[in-house]
């Protein structure tokens, strides 16, 4: 799940760093020609030519685009929000990549890896509520595993018009989550599904696989060396948490949701391991501060492992949501703690519910996730999990059955794995498989 989590968007090396945006004025949808992309998008009902921006790469056009979205697909007098989506237009007769973020969608013109293998449209879905998918009442008990499937089911509904060929979904992690959600609740939207690093948190209360996971991952000497930068950076708490409240105060931001800076420092400590094992590898292991490292030092690994900026107000109000729907639906980890004995102050701190404010109310839906993952195995087909062998995140992994659903593995990989980083002879099987589900041959 990305710092938190990551959303995956790979192989274009186009940047959209300094790109202006062009908007598409209302004279554009008067004299654009019929067979014109443009005015194709203005004909579909609800949604909104926001602007087109340049950067694409050749023979593609790049649009932000908005769609008006039911709050609540089941009762309409709930009220409507927009929906951020971002297009890739290559040609209506090419395959149709959908891409899920699981958070807001990049307003970058990057391909993700089937839109490059497919050589096809791309149709990014920002997640309700993130970004600015969001209704002016935020009402968080619409944001639901199955709300959101119906959102990418209108989504896909509404696009065929344009691109009546084949579909894939795709996505990363939480996006890779969301993608196997749709697939769940409306089966035959797409033609198939490559999910990347896509966690399956099946039973919250239990979280040996985690415990179990990062209590083998990588070397022995790597493990070791974590857990005494753990230790140390709580032994040192006094003077972390100084530097960390003097960066807020220069910074002009707070503690409020997390309740406080010691509170934030120790919820990164804990998080140390499984972020060290989620973006980096053995090989990084030289890089832990020893325990006669100086406390800036280990202040500076910290910050750039467990990501402190994410802990304070001003980026933690926009994880609201991601952590609310963990603590509702999806579920949450646990790390272990033994060898930090004494030095832990925040019984419970890692939970969820210290992400979200106290006057969102949080009930867990102990079902949510147990109808997925029966669905992934006794029912999903034409369904392909790309996870690494040392990503802390699919520990528990999805694990579907044999009709057409595959679980590959990158060898070494942490969370941020592609199809090219696969065997051979795996690179193989998941490009043909990705193909065969393109052309309706299988």
């Amino acid at each position: 799940m990305r710092t938190l989590t990551r959303r995956r968007l790979l192989t274009s090396a186009a940047s959209a760093a300094g790109l202006a945006a062009v908007p598409v004025r209302a004279a554009d949808r008067t004299h654009a020609g019929a067979d014109d992309v443009v005015a194709a998008l203005w004909a579909l009902p609800g949604l909104r030519v926001i602007e087109e921006r340049p950067g694409a790469e050749p023979g593609y056009r790049f649009f932000v685009l908005g769609l008006r979205q039911p709050v609540d697909h089941n009762d309409p007098e709930a009220g409507t929000f927009e929906q951020r989506l971002t297009l890739l237009h290559t040609a209506a007769d090419r395959p149709t990549v959908l891409f899920s973020t699981g958070y807001e969608v990049p307003l970058m013109p990057r391909r993700t890896e089937p839109a490059v293998l497919l050589g096809g449209n791309q149709l990014g879905v920002e997640h309700r509520f993130f970004g600015t998918s969001r209704p002016a009442a935020l009402d968080l008990t619409h944001l639901t595993i199955r709300q959101a499937a119906d959102d990418h089911h209108r989504v896909v509904r509404l696009f065929r018009r344009l691109y009546p060929g084949a579909w894939i979904s795709t996505g990363g992690s939480k996006g890779g989550m969301a993608s196997v959600y749709h697939r769940r609740f409306h089966p035959h939207d797409v033609d198939g599904t490559v999910a990347y690093s896509a966690p399956n948190n099946v039973d919250d209360r239990e979280d040996s696989a985690y415990i179990r996971f990062l209590e083998h991952v990588g070397t022995a000497a790597a493990r070791d060396a974590l857990k005494t930068a753990q230790r140390q950076m709580l032994l040192r708490r006094t003077y972390l948490v100084a530097r960390y409240e003097a960066w807020a105060a220069a910074t002009h931001d707070t503690f409020r949701i997390i309740g406080s800076a010691d509170k934030a420092l120790e919820l990164a400590v804990l998080r140390v391991p499984f972020m060290f094992w989620q973006n980096h590898t053995a090989a990084d292991a030289p890089a832990i501060p020893g325990p006669d490292a100086s406390t800036d030092v280990l202040y500076a690994w910290l910050e750039e492992t467990a990501a402190l900026p994410v802990y304070a107000d001003s980026t933690a109000r926009n994880y609201i949501p991601y952590w609310y729907q963990l603590g509702t639906q999806m579920g949450y980890l646990n790390v272990p703690t033994a060898h930090l004995d004494g030095l832990l102050q925040y019984r419970d701190g890692i939970e969820p519910r210290s992400f979200v404010p106290r006057d969102i109310p949080m009930h867990f839906d102990a079902e949510a996730m147990p109808d997925i993952d029966r669905w992934v195995r006794r029912r999903a087909s034409r369904l392909l999990f790309v996870n690494g062998t040392q990503d802390p995140s699919v520990a528990e992994p999805f694990r579907p059955g044999p009709r057409d659903a595959r679980v590959l593995w990158v060898p070494g990989g942490n969370h941020h794995v592609t199809i090219a980083g696969l065997s051979p002879a795996d690179r193989a099987e998941a490009v043909t498989a990705l193909r065969r589900w393109a052309t309706g041959s299988g």
